[in-house]
Parts: C-alpha cells; sequence; structure tokens
C-alpha cells in the first residue's frame, strides 16, 4: 500500500473496502471484480421502480452507506456537482468516470431536458452495469456509456468525435472522477482538440483523497487566466471523517 494510504489508515479507522478505493482509484480500471457492482445493480432493481431516478440514486446511497462502500461521487459531493450543472445548463456534457452510474444519474437529474450526457468508463463490466442501472432509471435517452478511455492512442477520442459529434467548442460540462493520475493528462487532451469554450464548467472530484496533485498544481497556477477555479472542502463518499476536496472550474479560453 502507498505510503500516503498506510498513514491515512493510521489515523483514521476507515474499513478495508475504503482502504481498497484508495488503491483502486489511482488504476486505469478502477474498482471491479469482487461483485459488489452486480449485487448493487440487483439492490437497485429489487428496491425501486423503473424509471424512479430519484429513488434509484437514494437506493445507491443506501446501499454504499448500508452494505459495502462504493467509489462513486456519494450525496455530500453530489451536492456540489448538482449545483455545478444547473448554473451551467449544459447542453453536451462528458463524464470521465463512470463506475456504475451513479453521478451520471444526478448529471441527468439536474441537466436541462435536451441535454445529452455521454460517459467514458476504462472498465467495460462496469460500463454495463451502469448502462443496466441508467436504463432502469429511466435516462438512458439522454446517457450514453463509452467503454473506453481518453488516453488509449485516439481510439476512444476518434470515437467520440465520429459517434457523438464531439467536435471543437462543443462540450458544456466535463466531470472527471476516474483514475487520479488521468486526471489532467486527460484535461490537457480534450484542450488539445479545443472542446471547450468560454465559459465551459469542468468539476474534478477526490482532487484530496486520493488525490490529484498535478491536477490541483495546474488549476492553482493558471488561476485568473485560462481558468476560474473554485475549491470546495467536502469529505470522502460517505466517509464524514476523511478529507476530500472537488474543484469547479470554468474555462476562460487559451491564453491570449
Amino acid at each position: 500500500m502507498p505510503h500516503a494510504l498506510t498513514s491515512i489508515a493510521k489515523r483514521i479507522p476507515l474499513r478495508w473496502s475504503v482502504l481498497r478505493f484508495l488503491a483502486s482509484s489511482v488504476s486505469r480500471t478502477g474498482q471491479v471484480g469482487d461483485g459488489r457492482e452486480r449485487a448493487l445493480l440487483d439492490y437497485v432493481t429489487a428496491n425501486t421502480g423503473p424509471g424512479d431516478l430519484d429513488g434509484v440514486i437514494e437506493a445507491i446511497d443506501r446501499f454504499a452507506r448500508e452494505k459495502t462502500f462504493l467509489m462513486n461521487v456519494g450525496d455530500e459531493k453530489g451536492l456540489i456537482l448538482d449545483a455545478a450543472v444547473r448554473q451551467a445548463q449544459p447542453s453536451t456534457l462528458l463524464e470521465l468516470g463512470t463506475y456504475c452510474g451513479y453521478s451520471s444519474l444526478r448529471t441527468a437529474r439536474a441537466m436541462p431536458a435536451d441535454a445529452r450526457l455521454i460517459c467514458i468508463e476504462a472498465s467495460p463490466a462496469n460500463a454495463e452495469i451502469a448502462r443496466a442501472v441508467q436504463r432502469h432509471a429511466g435516462v438512458a435517452d439522454r446517457v450514453s456509456v463509452v467503454a473506453g478511455m481518453i488516453g488509449d492512442n485516439g481510439v476512444t477520442v476518434r470515437r467520440l468525435t465520429d459517434e457523438y459529434g464531439i467536435t471543437a467548442g462543443s462540450l458544456d460540462f466535463v466531470f472527471i472522477d476516474h483514475a487520479k493520475q488521468a486526471y489532467l493528462p486527460d484535461l490537457r487532451t480534450i484542450l488539445e482538440k479545443a472542446w471547450l469554450h468560454r465559459g465551459s464548467v469542468v468539476v474534478a472530484d477526490n482532487v484530496k483523497t486520493p488525490g490529484a496533485p498535478d491536477y490541483l498544481a495546474y488549476m492553482r497556477e493558471h488561476e485568473g487566466g485560462e481558468w476560474r477555479t473554485v475549491e470546495h472542502d467536502t469529505h470522502v463518499e460517505y466517509q464524514p471523517m476523511v478529507k476530500d476536496l472537488v474543484l469547479v472550474s470554468t474555462y476562460a479560453g487559451p491564453p491570449q
């Protein structure tokens, strides 16, 4: 276990599943393979009716608090995401790191009715779970899930352009919640492709824990120039004792 995670474990009595989240969050594929994702889908379908978006969101929160930890944005930080989406009033949104679809449900609930969300998920197994959760919640007509990653030598980037029409200036909103070491490289790819426009909003989760230090340093370095960022002090999903940081950054355009 990395030294930083060991230090956290010594200071705070976290469950093993949370430590597993901290370790898996720095990987490219994240948490997958121990059955909790399939168990979540079964729980959601057994305890909510089709099309009950609010009920599905509440059921996922309940599962994560009472059954087993899930590495989604969670209910506390979800309010920050909700507010950012509502304020931006976006038409086209991109999510990097969908996991089981929780944040996509919150985003779909907050975004305008005619908006569309494209989600990128590195794990094909998790992508299938997310699609099933979205279908059950009744948002599959406005939300798409692409199995892949931005940093796969252009394969997913080409799909986003060819199949989903993401081109220069077309993205109004981006939510980043995947492998932490990929935050800044993937944002740089998005900037190189000029997919953002002046006023586009980028929200990044888990900037403190597990942490994305290069992304945080980049946003602070460019504050008042290319970016205007609000830093939200908060807590790791479903863990009120563990501090976290969410960044809500508004793009001001390329340097003149």
